[in-house]
């Protein structure tokens, strides 16, 4: 096998790669032993027809394409690395000589990872985040605990009033005639929840238990129903049940009950610490964010498409596999959200994008800093991995291979990378600060 690169424009290039005839005509017999057991011929038994009758019957070529897909990815691995070239995308395949008897020539078309010029990173100025804990922000959290802890009461002496929870049965018309989909019987429904067609649980508001009312509602031009879209509707309702929720009082008992505190005062003052240390954690990370996005917007680099819609791929792969563990298909989540692929991809690509820059910034970053992840801190890391999953180190690192320990090496400059920049525009903000004080 040869081959021969040839670099294009917007860091693509394109390999072609020659197989021997001799290997090309051994994955036409492979081809034939492969496919014979399908093939009939009169005068042969299923199976047993000579390739040359084969091959006079169908055409000489008939083995080419399957021969040239038992050629393709090994021919095409192994020019991958003896090329030298860093490539950042599946490749694009084209077969320009194909035949028994002589050499097996294609091309692929691919994208190389692209050389980054770096601009300022070492004390970039970012906007300051506040990291600032309100008492409204404490007071929402009790809020949440006390909805947490609270009971449902049956109501039975008054009118539907908004935030009740009701069971209702309904029906639908449009235009006098029932529309499917558009009947049900003890219905859960909370009201102001936003969960019907706007004006839909308004009009429920003050209605008895067990009084017939008549709810006048249009259906938004976006609705997903074509056939309803932009209709007038009207539903006969009536409510079976109001249910309320009865919160605790915030006082030193609801404290008592819901924490390890002895007074409200005490458990506020809990609440209030783990928002701040939450808020210092976010603030890092956005400094973080911002310090890395203001490095990417000092440097130049010119990315190829083909290598954005791989990180595309590989984004699409993922979000597939957390749909399928929830249960669901790509295939279902493109039928309740009406999307395609294409559109999917499009929404995917200005993250794509991001990711990219990012990563090809920050490695450039470790290079030029020459910072090295010693195996000593790699085994560090899987130990703490280790912890997490509850194993032991020993264990896991037999299952870690040696492409995976280069990955975490690669991981943990790139965060040495984000750490070191953050750190300077950290004291590039603090000098300032300084100055100020001084004035």
């Amino acid at each position: 096998m040869s081959v021969q690169v040839e670099k294009l424009e917007k860091n693509m290039a394109k390999l072609t790669i020659e197989v021997s005839a001799e290997e090309f005509d051994a994955a036409i017999e492979q081809a034939y032993q492969k496919d014979k057991k399908k093939i009939s011929l009169p005068g042969f038994r299923k199976g047993k027809a000579p390739r040359k009758m084969i091959e006079k019957m169908y055409g000489t070529g008939v083995f080419y394409e399957d021969a040239a897909n038992i050629v393709i990815p090994k021919a095409y691995s192994e020019a991958a690395k003896e090329c030298g070239e860093e490539i950042v995308s599946q490749p694009e395949i084209s077969v320009t000589q194909i035949g028994a008897g002589q050499p097996f020539i294609f091309t692929a078309e691919v994208a190389l990872k692209p050389a980054v010029t770096l601009g300022d990173y070492k004390g970039v100025e970012v906007e300051k985040t506040p990291v600032e804990v309100s008492e409204e922000e404490v007071d929402k959290e009790v809020d949440k605990e006390r909805e947490n802890n609270s009971r449902t009461i049956d109501v039975d002496d008054r009118a539907v009033e908004k935030g009740d929870m009701i069971k209702l049965n309904f029906e639908g018309f449009v235009d006098g005639t029932p529309f499917e989909g558009g009947k049900a019987e003890d219905y859960s429904l909370t009201i102001g929840s936003g969960s019907f067609i706007p004006g839909f649980e308004d009009q429920l508001i003050g209605a008895k238990i067990g009084e017939e009312v008549e709810v006048n509602v249009t259906f938004p031009e976006e609705y997903h129903a074509a056939e309803l879209k932009g209709k007038p509707a009207a539903f006969k309702c009536t409510v079976n049940e109001i249910k309320v929720k009865e919160l605790p009082e915030a006082d030193d008992e609801f404290a008592k009950d819901v924490s390890e505190f002895d007074t409200l005062a005490e458990y506020k003052d809990d609440i209030r610490a783990k928002l701040l240390e939450k808020k210092t954690a976010d603030a890092k990370r956005e400094k973080q964010n911002k310090t890395v996005a203001k490095a990417v917007e000092n440097a130049t680099m010119e990315i190829p498409e083909a290598m954005i819609t791989e990180q595309v791929r590989r984004m699409a792969d993922d979000f597939a596999r957390r749909l399928q563990s929830q249960g669901l298909s790509m295939d279902q989540y493109m039928q309740f959200t009406g999307l395609t692929m294409d559109a999917l991809a499009q929404q995917m690509r200005p993250e794509a994008l991001k990711r990219i820059q990012n990563s090809l910034v920050l490695e450039a970053i470790a290079k030029a800093e020459n910072i090295e992840v010693s195996d000593e801190k790699v085994n560090e890391e899987i130990e703490k991995m280790a912890a997490a999953y509850k194993m032991e180190a020993d264990k896991l690192k037999e299952l870690i291979g040696d492409a995976e320990k280069e990955q975490m090496k690669s991981d943990l400059a790139i965060q040495a990378a984000v750490d070191m920049i953050t750190d300077a525009a950290v004291e590039v903000e603090a000098a300032k600060e300084e100055e100020k004080t001084e004035e």
